[in-house]
Parts: C-alpha cells; sequence; structure tokens
C-alpha cells in the first residue's frame, strides 16, 4: 500500500512532531510512506477567505504531487476536508477527482482502511478530546451530539487502545473553540472567548493534556492556556498514538 503523506503547511511550520509522529505510526502499521517534497499549502486560507479563484496554482501543483498513490493521509481534518470537497485543476480534473477520493484525514484511515483494532502505544495521562468542526460535521469522524443517532468517535475508538490513557468526559463535548482559520482574525474577541469556554471544560474536568485531529484548533487552544500559564498541554492525537509504540 502506497500512501502519500500530506503535511499542511501550518502542520510543518509548527507543530512538525506531529508530522514525524503521522509518519512512524503509519510504518509501524505497515505502510510504505512517501512524502512529496514539492508539497506546499492546498489553498484553505484563500478559499475561506473568499479567493478560491485564486487557488489554481495549489490545486494544480496539489495534483501533480500527489496523483498516483492508492492512499494520501493528513494528520488535519480542515485540510483533508478542503480537498475532498474543492480540489479541482484545469486540464487535470480526471486526477482531481481520484485524488478527492482517496484523500483521508488520519483517524479515518487508521479505522476505516487500516481497520486497526489494537495499539501498543502507552501514555499515561488523563486527556481531553477536542472534536473539530471540520473532522465533526465535515468528515464525519465522529457523532454530533445534536443528533439522535448512535454516538461514535473514530478519536476516541483509538485512544481508547492506548495504555494508561484516561479520556476526560466534557460537559460540551463538540463545542466550537473558536478558531475558525481566518474567523480568529476578523472576529479575534468571539473567538477568544469561545477558546477559553472550551478550554476551561477541559480544565474543569481535570484534563492534563487536549488532544484532537485538528493542530489548527489546538494551536488556538495552545495560545489561550499559554496566557493563562496553565499546565495543560496540548498533544496531536498522531503523537500520542505513536507514543512509546514498539
Amino acid at each position: 500500500m502506497r500512501v502519500a503523506l500530506f503535511v499542511p503547511c501550518y502542520v510543518d511550520q509548527f507543530y512538525p512532531k506531529a508530522a514525524i509522529a503521522t509518519l512512524e505510526l503509519l510504518e509501524k502499521l505497515g505502510c510504505e510512506v512517501h512524502y512529496p517534497k514539492n508539497q506546499t499549502c492546498c489553498g484553505q486560507p484563500m478559499a475561506n477567505s473568499g479567493y478560491e479563484h485564486l487557488t489554481g496554482g495549489c490545486n494544480n501543483l496539489f495534483v501533480d504531487n500527489f496523483s498516483g498513490y492508492d492512499y494520501i493521509v493528513c494528520p488535519s481534518g480542515s485540510c483533508t476536508l478542503h480537498i475532498k470537497e474543492h480540489l479541482h485543476a484545469d486540464g487535470k480534473e480526471e486526477k482531481a477527482t481520484e485524488i478527492r477520493k482517496k484523500v483521508y484525514e488520519l483517524t479515518e484511515f487508521l479505522v476505516d482502511i487500516l481497520k486497526v483494532k489494537q495499539l501498543t502505544a502507552s501514555f499515561p495521562y488523563r486527556v481531553g478530546l477536542h472534536q473539530s468542526c471540520h473532522g465533526l460535521r465535515g468528515l464525519r469522524i465522529a457523532q454530533m451530539s445534536e443528533l439522535v443517532a448512535e454516538p461514535f468517535s473514530k478519536p476516541a475508538q483509538l485512544l481508547d487502545m492506548v495504555n494508561g490513557l484516561e479520556l476526560v468526559p466534557l460537559s460540551r463535548q463538540d463545542d466550537c473553540c473558536g478558531f475558525g482559520g481566518t474567523f480568529c482574525v476578523v472576529e479575534e474577541a468571539v473567538s477568544a472567548k469561545m477558546g477559553k469556554d472550551r478550554v476551561a471544560d477541559h480544565v474543569s474536568h481535570g484534563a492534563q493534556y487536549i488532544t484532537s485531529a485538528d493542530l489548527s484548533c489546538l494551536m488556538h487552544l495552545e495560545g489561550i492556556l499559554r496566557r493563562q500559564n496553565s499546565d495543560v498541554k496540548v498533544i496531536h492525537v498522531a503523537e500520542i498514538l505513536n507514543h512509546s509504540m514498539q
């Protein structure tokens, strides 16, 4: 199985350990992982700001880099969703369509494609799981609590396999953290208040770490935690699943 690793630009610049953990985890689970070295931003920030018509260069480069693989895996729900729903390329639409079908967020790939049933990871801490909006309502990697439906969570399913890890219950388990990409820039006061509310929920329930499938959300929450001089840390789900794995 040839898997291409799609690393979002902000992960590459600010949280490279999450990308490395994703690579190591996939290799330990038997994947032949490739990292296309010419990859850059997928174009999501421009598209979310109303400039999707200017993302042609990003789209063409993405198609050039990621065509021909069995699967494409990304440690970010928001970037994965952007590619799934918005990747188009003039003169290369057939390849773009194939890529949209093959791109997966990490936890959905582990659960739905690799069908992971057990892990040898160990992480002896109390962990709060943040369900990002893109993952929850876009990729459907977890059930929305407002629906009268059977609950599920692919990230939680995997975290339950980690030795010593205790998932802490939250009062509002799938509230938005307020990041929202450019939303945190144009509506900074609302964004900050939403983030403080999410942090307070995790802290009040005794979380030592906050994890998520989306590092953009964790980056937002980490900024608030640092300003509060909190001992609570953020960590991407890949880093937990890869922790001490033999």
